[in-house]
């Protein structure tokens, strides 16, 4: 299994402006890249530390002893972080999307690179990617793919779905996988053409976008004002959520007419602190493939 790279590691912690005694939540851990190099900053900063993930958390249990009494590892999803965490805070950063961990572990059914069940939570609750290819609507299946996935074939690839889930259901990724193949052979030089598709059914499983939502409502209200809110994001349906939050809590709202600038509100809650999102050097998107499609989004808390 890989070993997980954090994307924009040192852009995002240098934009939380870490400071003596500072309060921050890395809202997703994963393998404790963020939080590691929070700590690391400043001996006097404390961390809490979110995952939904059972794994992940046992894996940092040795984290949490190497840092003690510093970083406090929490077992929750980062949606519901103004209830899991007991202060406000000086910076929260979060890395959206699904870990290498995840996706480099067959049996989490993350990937059709490697044959393993279709699972997909990232937590232990919800229903399965399989349960939704397996009992699922054709039109409700056509609307996640082509929602989460924007994925164009969406209602051939759901049509083909039901004809085969008929004669026996879906187990596995590669069953899956290679159904979507035989609607839409590969292509040498483009993505996969079962990848839409996996990142929708993963988006749905999870509630990845609503989680998202969920989490910068939570953020407004646990950060001190001047706290920093850093989000790495890694797909369009991601960033779209995060700069439209950025912009209506800062007080503007996009306008229609691109030729007029945007529309100020009163009392803006946020700042923005990067007009536009800060994305991987060459020499990162070389050394990490995944950092190819990450944008960093900034902002501020006002009083």
């Amino acid at each position: 299994m890989s070993r997980h790279i954090p994307v924009l590691l040192k852009e995002a912690v240098a934009a939380l402006r870490i400071q003596d005694n500072g309060v921050y939540v890395d809202g997703t851990f994963g393998a404790g890249g963020y939080t590691s190099f929070i700590l690391e900053q400043n001996p006097t900063v404390h961390v809490y530390a979110l995952d939904r993930d059972e794994t992940a958390i046992s894996a940092g249990r040795a984290l949490v002893k190497k840092y003690a009494p510093r970083l406090h590892l929490i077992h929750g999803c980062f949606g519901d972080m103004s209830e899991l965490i007991p202060e406000s805070v000086d910076g929260i950063v979060l890395d959206i999307g699904v870990s290498s961990m995840q996706i480099d572990t067959p049996e989490r059914g993350f990937s059709f690179q490697k044959d393993g069940p279709l699972d997909m939570r990232m937590g232990q609750t919800r229903l399965t990617a399989a349960d939704i290819v397996n009992t699922f609507k054709e039109n409700e299946l056509a609307d996640i793919l082509f929602q989460y996935g924007e994925e164009k074939k969406s209602r051939l690839i759901a049509k083909k779905i039901i004809e085969r889930r008929k004669e026996k259901p879906f187990k596995t990724t590669l069953d899956l996988a290679q159904l979507i193949h035989g609607c839409m052979p590969h292509k040498e030089g483009e993505i996969d053409s079962a990848t839409r598709t996996f990142q929708a059914l993963r988006i749905y499983v999870n509630d990845e976008l609503g989680e998202l939502e969920r989490a910068l409502i939570a953020a407004k209200s646990l950060l001190k004002p001047a706290g920093i809110l850093a989000v790495v994001s890694f797909h369009s349906l991601e960033d779209r959520i995060v700069k439209r939050f950025f912009q209506e809590q800062s007080g503007h709202t996009p306008n229609t007419n691109k030729h007029l600038p945007p529309v100020q509100k009163e009392k803006p809650s946020f700042e923005l602190l990067t007009k536009k999102p800060v994305t991987a050097t060459l020499e990162e998107k070389n050394a990490n493939p995944r950092s190819r499609s990450a944008k960093l989004r900034v902002a501020r808390r006002l009083a």
